[in-house]
């Protein structure tokens, strides 16, 4: 009964005072989220890694300065200062340039109306749909950064492979989040990797305490596929779970066996605070798919620039 309690509150969510609207493009690109759907559908069928790679881009993109499309900008020029791509926690960042296909396709029917962070959001609903997750709809009206953020910024705002629950609930409670949203979002682990060189102090730290709380065959794979000689290389990696092509609640179910991969992972378990909704998620998919819903929209109207704030870039690389 709490839980459920807690993710009807988790629900309660809406837009206002976000400058954001549901219909935000009825009259000048009514059509933009099917532009975007069947623009993605055949690279996801040509690529299935394309999915998690375009959740992973949305979620770097709005935890530096909100979602406004600042990751995909490049360089201006020489002896310009690296933008946020460059930054140590963004290595592995893939498929940007989806983004700039499909945005193409937009610009094609609706000309300078649809701004590329409207573009990354949609596209990361979509890798979520299309993966066999719900479909979530969501607020639009997102206007791009008129410049990109240093590396430096980027590295001191993305949470570390390392981060515990303590600092995760604060990152995610200072977007609104509740409890159910904050262990629902973490479930976009579902989908893809986890490098190697983002768990090596779990597997080769000096006390070893983390190793030994993970299901002992589990561990001994892990120190197998990532063996310590080859960490340097960021070459080697794991499966989050079992079914990382699809968006389901085998993340939770992982976790609750000890098969957790990432420290998060494994904290949320045993954590009082969100054990309980770890257990329901892993129980119950259509409450986690519910809860993860609302902390989608959440995360996707932080920061945001809207009205006439910001511009609507024609190429998403290139600030004009």
């Amino acid at each position: 009964m709490i839980v459920a309690i807690f993710l009807f509150q988790s629900l309660r969510f809406d837009v206002n005072g976000f400058g954001l609207s549901y219909q935000f493009y009825e009259k000048t690109c009514p059509q933009v989220e099917y532009i975007v759907r069947d623009g993605l559908r055949p690279m996801f069928l040509t690529d299935p890694t394309s999915p998690a790679a375009l959740l992973r881009l949305m979620f770097h993109d709005c935890q530096v300065q909100g979602c406004d499309a600042s990751i995909l900008v490049d360089p201006t020029g020489h002896g310009s200062e690296a933008t946020e791509m460059k930054a140590s926690k963004n290595f592995g960042i893939r498929k940007r340039e989806l983004i700039t296909i499909v945005k193409s396709m937009v610009e094609a029917q609706c000309p300078q109306q649809v701004s590329c962070a409207d573009i990354l959001v949609l596209a990361a609903r979509e890798a979520v749909a299309a993966s066999g997750g719900p479909r979530i709809n969501v607020p639009l009206g997102r206007r791009d950064s008129s410049y990109s953020p240093s590396y430096r910024r980027a590295d001191a705002s993305l949470p570390p492979a390392t981060i515990g629950v303590a600092d995760m609930l604060n990152i995610f409670a200072k977007k609104g989040m509740t409890l159910a949203e904050s262990v629902a979002i973490l479930g976009a682990h579902t989908l893809g990797i986890t490098h190697c060189s983002s768990i090596q102090n779990r597997l080769y730290g000096p006390k070893n305490g983390e190793l030994r709380a993970m299901e002992p065959t589990f561990a001994a794979f892990l120190r197998l596929t990532c063996q310590q000689r080859f960490l340097a290389s960021n070459l080697s990696f794991v499966l989050n779970d079992p079914t990382s092509f699809a968006f389901d609640n085998e993340y939770y179910v992982n976790a609750m066996r000890g098969r957790g991969v990432l420290r998060i992972d494994a904290e949320m378990v045993s954590d009082p605070k969100t054990a309980r909704f770890v257990q329901h998620f892993a129980m119950n998919e259509e409450d986690f798919f519910k809860a993860f819903g609302s902390a989608f929209v959440k995360l996707s109207r932080y920061g945001v620039l809207t009205g006439k704030q910001g511009v609507v870039r024609k190429n998403c690389y290139e600030i004009r």
